[in-house]
C-alpha cells in the first residue's frame, strides 16, 4: 500500500512502474522463486489461461504473456496465505463485516468446505457429504425450482459451466444469473439482433491488417493490458486509432511496452491514440450518429463530384436489410442536438467520419461504457449500423470487438450459462440425455435479485464470483441475500458476499485456474474461450491449497448427483473422474465444439464459427440489420443544472469487486478509494477544490454517499466518476437496460454538495 493521497503521476502505462507493481505483488503474495515461475507458465500453450482478462493469446508466444494485472490475479489466486478453519476461529462474522473488501480477500485461499454457525457467529468446518446433503434437502424441498437462483462468475471453465447448466436444467429451472448480465449483456442481445452473433467478429490477427481502429468506453491498460501490445503494433504501423471516451486513461494516451529494451531503456513509450475524443458520459448514440452523418454527407459530396460514393453499397444490397431508414434518420438529426447530447463539436466528428471513411478496413472495439448504459443495447447496435455502412465485416482488419472481461464469461455463455434457454440447446441437450430442458426464461441478475428481495426465491447457489457486492443498490441487494433460506458460495477466497447472511451458508472451497487438477483418471485440463471465440486448454502445475479443495467439476457433480440421484441417468461420477468426456458430452450436446478433445490438443486451439467474418448473418431476414435509435439517448433530470451524471470506474489496483489494492496510479490516487473525479468547472461552480469532502446523492433514490473528497480530473463538464462498486449505493435496482437487463452502472444522475461535516 501506498501512503493515502492524490498526486499527479506522469509516466506513461506499463514501463517500469507496471514491472515494480509486479515485483511488490509477487513479494506480497507469494516467494520470488514459485512466483517467477508461476507467471512463466501464464498464457503458454501447455500452461494456464489467466484468470483475468479474455484477451486472446498471439499465436507466437513469448517467454512473457502476462501483464501487471494478469500478474496480479494470478498472485492474488496463488497466494501463499490460506484462510483456514482455525482463521476462521479468530474472527466472527461480525467482526468481518467491518473490513475492507481487500482485507476480507488477503486472507487467503479456503482450504476447507465451512458452514456458518450462528450460536457462535464463525464459520466452522463441515465434511463435504454434509455439504452436499444439506444443499440437496433444500433445494428438493421446494415447491418449485424457480424458486432457486444459481449464479455463475466468468472465472468457471467450459467443462464446470456446461455441467452447472446441465446439473440446473436438468433439476428444472432456467435461473441463471451470471456476471455477463452486468458487462456486455447488451452486446449479446444487441449483436445477435443485427448481425447473428452476439460477440467479436474478428481475429487478434485482424488487428495487423486494420487500417483504423475505433476506441470506444474502455480503458485497456487496467482492464485488457495484454491488448495494449496490440494497440502500439498498430500505432507504430501509422493505423490511426481514433478514441472515444470521457476520461484521459493514460494507456490511451502513451505506453511504454515492459518487453521492448529501447523503450525501457530509453524511458521513452508510443503514443497510442491519434485522436481522443471525450464525449459527455452516456454520449455514445449521439457520437456514433455524429460519425455516421458526417459519413452520409461525404458520401453526398463525392456522388455529387461524379465519384461512386464512399459507402459499399454492394455490399449493402447483397447482406443489409435498412440502411435507407437509418440514412433518412441520420439526415433528419440536427448538428446541434448531437453536438449538446454528446459534448463533441460537429468538426470533430466529422474528422473522425472522414478517418473512418478512408479507411478500407476498420475495427471498432468497445467496452462497458458502451454497454452499462439504459439504452446499452441501442448504442451496441449503433457501432454495427457503422460498421455495416463501408461493408466492414467478413475481410481482413475489419469488423466488431466487444471487449469482454473474465477469461471464459464469453465460454460459459456459449456452453449453456444462459437464462434464455436457446432452442438449440435445449434440442441438444434432449437429444444426448433423453429429457426435456425448461424453456421458461429464467432469471438474469437483476431479475434474480429482485426475486430474492421479493421473496419468490429462496435459495442461492454461486459458482464463483461476489454477486451481492456487483450488483446495484447495496442496501437492497444485501437486504434479499439476507432474506434466503440457503446461500451455497463455491470460491477459492472469501469476500463480502459470503458474510451477507441467509438462514444456512455453506462455503465450498475450489481449485484455481493456477492449480494441478488431478482426478481418477489421472491430472485433468479444462477449457476457455477467449474474447475473440478461441478455444484452448488450461492446465494448472501448482498444488492445491489444501487436500480438501476440490475442482469446480467434481463439486458441480457431486452436488448434482446429491440433488438428482439417478435422474436421467447422467453420469456424474464419470464425469468427475474424467474431464475428456465432459468435452465429448459438450460437442454431442453442441455440434460447433465437434473433435473437442482432439482439438484443444492444438497448441492454441481451435476458433468457433463467427458468421458474421464469412459474411453469413444468423438472423430471421438471412441478412444483417440495421437499427435506427429515434433520440440521441440523452438521459437527463429535467435540464436541472445541478445533476451531474456519473460513471463507475475501475482502479489500476483492481478486477472487477476484487481490490488488490488501493492505489490507482495512472489517475494519481494512492492509498485511498474514496474519492469523485470532476471536472474543474463543476467544481469552481460549486465552490469547491481537490480535497474538499463532499456528499454524493443519487437521483431516483434516497442513497447517498458520504465523506468522499473531490478530485479535479480532466472530465467533461457535467460528468463525474467514481469507483465501483463502492459507488453502487447510487444506482437503484431498476435503473437498467430494458432490452437486456444490464445495470446502468455508467449513468447514474447525482448531486454533489459539501458535506456538512465541512460545511
Amino acid at each position: 500500500m501506498s501512503d493515502k493521497g492524490i498526486r499527479e503521476y506522469h509516466a506513461p502505462a506499463g514501463g517500469w512502474g507496471a514491472l515494480r507493481a509486479v515485483a511488490r505483488t509477487i513479494r506480497s503474495q507469494m516467494d520470488a522463486v514459485s512466483g517467477s515461475k508461476t507467471l512463466l507458465r501464464n498464457n503458454q500453450p501447455h500452461g494456464f489461461d489467466c484468470p483475468g482478462c479474455a484477451w486472446p493469446d498471439p499465436k507466437h508466444t513469448s517467454a512473457f504473456e502476462f501483464c501487471e494485472n494478469g500478474a496480479k490475479a494470478v498472485t492474488w489466486e496463488a497466494t501463499k496465505k490460506r484462510a483456514t478453519p482455525e482463521v476462521f476461529a479468530q474472527h466472527s462474522v461480525r467482526e468481518l463485516l467491518t473490513w475492507h473488501d481487500h482485507d476480507l480477500e488477503n486472507l487467503g485461499r479456503l482450504t476447507h468446505p465451512m458452514i456458518y454457525d450462528p450460536a457462535t457467529d464463525h464459520y466452522v468446518e463441515i465434511s463435504w457429504d454434509e455439504a452436499f446433503q444439506r444443499t440437496a434437502t433444500a433445494l428438493n424441498t421446494l415447491p418449485d425450482p424457480n424458486m432457486a437462483e444459481f449464479y455463475t462468475s466468468g472465472r468457471a471453465s467450459n467443462e464446470a459451466a456446461f455441467l452447472y447448466q446441465l446439473f440446473v436444467r436438468a433439476y428444472g429451472t432456467n435461473n441463471f444469473p451470471d456476471c455477463s448480465n452486468m458487462c456486455h449483456e447488451a452486446t449479446s442481445v444487441g449483436l445477435a439482433q443485427v448481425i447473428g452473433l452476439g460477440k467479436a467478429s474478428v481475429s487478434l490477427e485482424d488487428f495487423d491488417h486494420a487500417d483504423a481502429i475505433f476506441s470506444i468506453g474502455h480503458n485497456p491498460g487496467t482492464n485488457h493490458p495484454r491488448m495494449m501490445t496490440t494497440l502500439r503494433e498498430a500505432s507504430k504501423r501509422g493505423a490511426p486509432i481514433v478514441v472515444f471516451n470521457p476520461l484521459r486513461e493514460r494507456a490511451l494516451e502513451r505506453f511504454a511496452a515492459p518487453q521492448s529494451p529501447v523503450e525501457m531503456a530509453t524511458l521513452t513509450s508510443t503514443p497510442i491514440a491519434s485522436d481522443y475524443l471525450q464525449l459527455k458520459v452516456g454520449g455514445d448514440i449521439a457520437a456514433l450518429k455524429g460519425v455516421m452523418k458526417a459519413v452520409i454527407a461525404l458520401d453526398d459530396a463525392d456522388i455529387a463530384a461524379g465519384g461512386d460514393g464512399v459507402l459499399d453499397r454492394a455490399f449493402l444490397t447483397e447482406h443489409t436489410t435498412g440502411p435507407e431508414t437509418l440514412i433518412n434518420d441520420l439526415r433528419d438529426t440536427l448538428w446541434p442536438d448531437i453536438e449538446a447530447a454528446c459534448g463533441l463539436t460537429r468538426a470533430q466528428l466529422e474528422h473522425a467520419g472522414a478517418i473512418y471513411a478512408k479507411a478500407k478496413s476498420v475495427i471498432v472495439c468497445y467496452g462497458m461504457g458502451v454497454t452499462q448504459h439504459s439504452n446499452g443495447t441501442s448504442a451496441v447496435q449503433q457501432i454495427s449500423n457503422l460498421l455495416l455502412l463501408r461493408g466492414n465485416f467478413g475481410r481482413p482488419g475489419a469488423g466488431i470487438c466487444p471487449l469482454r472481461g473474465h477469461s471464459n464469461v464469453q465460454g460459459d455463455r456459449t456452453v449453456g450459462i444462459d437464462e434464455k434457454a436457446p432452442a438449440p440447446l435445449r434440442e441438444g441437450i434432449k437429444r444426448v440425455f433423453g429429457f426435456d430442458p425448461p424453456v421458461a426464461h429464467g432469471h438474469d441478475a437483476v431479475a434474480a435479485m429482485e426475486a430474492m428481495a421479493g421473496g419468490r426465491s429462496k435459495i442461492m447457489i454461486c459458482l464463483g464470483g461476489n454477486l451481492a457486492v456487483a450488483m446495484p443498490d447495496p442496501t437492497r441487494s444485501f437486504a434479499a441475500v439476507r432474506s434466503l433460506d440457503l446461500a451455497v458460495h463455491i470460491a477459492t477466497k472469501p469476500n463480502r458476499s459470503h458474510l451477507l447472511l441467509a438462514k444456512d451458508n455453506l462455503l465450498l472451497p475450489c481449485l484455481g485456474r493456477t492449480e494441478m487438477d488431478v482426478q481418477a483418471s489421472g491430472p485433468q485440463s479444462v477449457s476457455v474461450e477467449d474474447t475473440m471465440s478461441m478455444v484452448h486448454a488450461s492446465t494448472g502445475k501448482l498444488p492445491p491449497p489444501s487436500e480438501h479443495v476440490r475442482s469446480e467439476p467434481a463439486i458441480v457433480c457431486a452436488m448434482a448427483r446429491a440433488v438428482l440421484g439417478d435422474r436421467y441417468n447422467i453420469p456424474w461420477e464419470a464425469y468427475a473422474d474424467n474431464y475428456d468426456l465432459i468435452r465429448d458430452a459438450i460437442a454431442d450436446v453442441l455440434p460447433a465444439f465437434h473433435d473437442y478433445n482432439a482439438r484443444i490438443q492444438v497448441p492454441g486451439g481451435f476458433r468457433l464459427p463467427i458468421g458474421p467474418a464469412e459474411r453469413v448473418w444468423k438472423t430471421p431476414s438471412g441478412k444483417a440489420e440495421f437499427r435506427v435509435f429515434a433520440g440521441l439517448n440523452v438521459e437527463t433530470v429535467e435540464h436541472d443544472p445541478d445533476v451531474l451524471t456519473l460513471t463507475t470506474l475501475r482502479s489500476h489496483d483492481q478486477y472487477n469487486t476484487t481490490i488488490y489494492g488501493l492505489d490507482d496510479r495512472y489517475r494519481g490516487i494512492f492509498g485511498r478509494r474514496d474519492v469523485v473525479f470532476m471536472n474543474p468547472d463543476d467544481l469552481a461552480a460549486r465552490e469547491l477544490a481537490t480535497g474538499d469532502v463532499v456528499d454524493l446523492s443519487s437521483i431516483g433514490s434516497d442513497a447517498v454517499l458520504k465523506g468522499y473528497s473531490v478530485v479535479s480530473y480532466n472530465i467533461p463538464r457535467g460528468c463525474a466518476g467514481a469507483y465501483y462498486p463502492e459507488a453502487n449505493v447510487l444506482i437503484p435496482l431498476s435503473r437498467h437496460d430494458k432490452t437486456s437487463g444490464t445495470p446502468s452502472y455508467k449513468s447514474v444522475p447525482i448531486k454533489v454538495t459539501r458535506a456538512a461535516e465541512t460545511a
